[in-house]
């Protein structure tokens, strides 16, 4: 393909790897950011620029990474006749309030765990105690994007619940302004995705399975992700049952991107939980890795409207975040005394795997920027799932950063979930 020109706009710095991806490619990138703090991300390996808006005319291609708002930029430059990837209100709303993509998906026809959505603690508080029961809290809006706030019941009577409602009361009712009580069930917790081009869904689509956990054996605070395993399939049971449905009305809407489900399934059926509109992260990270086509071209042949297939390679892939402290939590000083600027070393040349996040190129040098901890995305691949696993572990073992730390234990539980999974038939068509 051709030299193209690709303007990357990003609330909290998530794009940066793919931008990069693509300068590598031999295009053109310039890549803004919104928040101050992580306006150095990315430094040094993508042009950046100040204001996207003096720069629609230049672009060939305009990226949008996120949902809160940036749907409605997407939107209009669509109607002016611009090559967008990037959602809608409609789309980020799916997102953004828990409840109306829930909604959404019963008008579709499809089945819906049950969940009851507040604006007050009391009187979820209230409801808990009228009908107790192990449940989900998620927060929605920008609430949802801290990770640690969303809580899995385990008590029978739902008293660790309400003990939490109680206590979100006191510390966040200034930040959780909506949230929503979901019935907790049990079963493989399973995401299916797949990209859409305005028109129709383009295939293959993306089966995932994200480990959100801080420590492995799946315990501690719940993060943002700490790793991910995937593979690529022609659409599926669970695709069929839930996204496809959805086909009609993102046509409708023309949305451009990577729209995700993620799903309980167990031998009752498929429950799911809710939406990503949006690229995932690191989800995109793996893809790219895995994905023959490259990825600019991939990208701006979508925002045309154009294909229903592109290439990948086959086999399983894994993908590990590697971070620093303080994350997943939010400590400007603990940042800057042990992450800040701090160097990434690799002990052999080899950056095969490798995928940036916060990080900067400074004399030659990856630094650790912005302020959250989060570093690299590592990925291995291979024909089985170990084999990915293994690839990924040894690529990490070659990278050296002061107080790094991650999840060891991305892919172990892929055995027992893909035998439940084929023994439900639910990886057939």
């Amino acid at each position: 393909m051709e030299r193209k020109k690709f303007l990357f706009v990003s609330i909290d710095a998530l794009i940066g790897d793919i931008a990069w991806q693509v300068v590598k490619e031999g295009h053109e990138a310039k890549y803004f950011i919104e928040t101050p703090s992580e306006k150095e991300i990315a430094d040094g390996f993508v042009p950046k620029c100040n204001d996207w808006k003096k720069e629609v005319d230049w672009a060939d291609v305009i990226v949008f990474d996120d949902v809160l708002g940036q749907g409605t930029h997407a939107q209009k430059l669509r109607q002016e006749g611009k090559l967008v990837v990037g959602g809608t209100p409609y789309t980020d709303m799916l997102e953004d309030d828990r409840g109306f993509g829930q909604e959404e998906l019963k008008k579709a026809g499809v089945t819906t765990i049950p969940s009851w959505n507040f604006t007050s603690f009391d009187d979820a508080i209230a409801f808990v105690q009228e009908h107790p029961g192990k449940y989900v809290i998620k927060p929605s809006g920008e609430a949802q994007n801290i990770k640690q706030l969303l809580f899995v019941g385990e008590e029978d009577d739902g008293r660790d619940v309400i003990q939490v409602l109680e206590h979100y009361k006191k510390a966040w009712s200034d930040r959780i302004k909506v949230f929503q009580l979901q019935r907790k069930i049990s079963g493989v917790e399973v995401a299916v995705g797949a990209f859409f081009n305005g028109r129709e869904f383009i295939y293959p689509i993306n089966v995932n399975f994200e480990h959100k956990k801080l420590f492995p054996g799946n315990i501690g605070p719940s993060t943002g992700e700490m790793g991910t395993t995937m593979f690529w399939s022609m659409p599926n049971k669970i695709f069929n049952a839930t996204l496809k449905k959805m086909e009609p009305k993102l046509k409708e809407e023309g949305y451009v991107g990577y729209i995700d489900i993620n799903c309980i399934v167990n031998s009752y059926g498929i429950y799911p939980l809710e939406f990503t509109s949006r690229f995932g992260y690191p989800t995109i990270s793996i893809q790219q890795e895995s994905m023959i086509t490259p990825i600019g071209q991939f990208l701006h042949e979508i925002a045309k409207g154009n294909g229903t297939k592109f290439k990948v390679r086959s086999g399983f892939q894994a993908g590990v975040r590697v971070v620093t402290s303080p994350f997943p939590f939010t400590d400007t000083e603990t940042f800057e005394t042990n992450s800040k600027d701090a160097v990434v070393v690799l002990k052999k040349p080899n950056m095969e795997g490798i995928h940036i996040e916060d990080v900067k190129l400074v004399n030659g040098e990856w630094l650790i920027s912005g302020h959250s901890g989060v570093v690299l995305i590592v990925v291995g691949m291979g024909s089985t799932m170990r084999q990915a696993q293994n690839q990924v572990y040894n690529r990490i073992s070659n990278i050296l950063i002061p107080n790094m730390y991650y999840r060891t234990d991305i892919g172990d539980r892929w055995v027992e979930d893909s035998d439940k999974l084929h023994a439900w038939s639910y990886l057939r068509e």
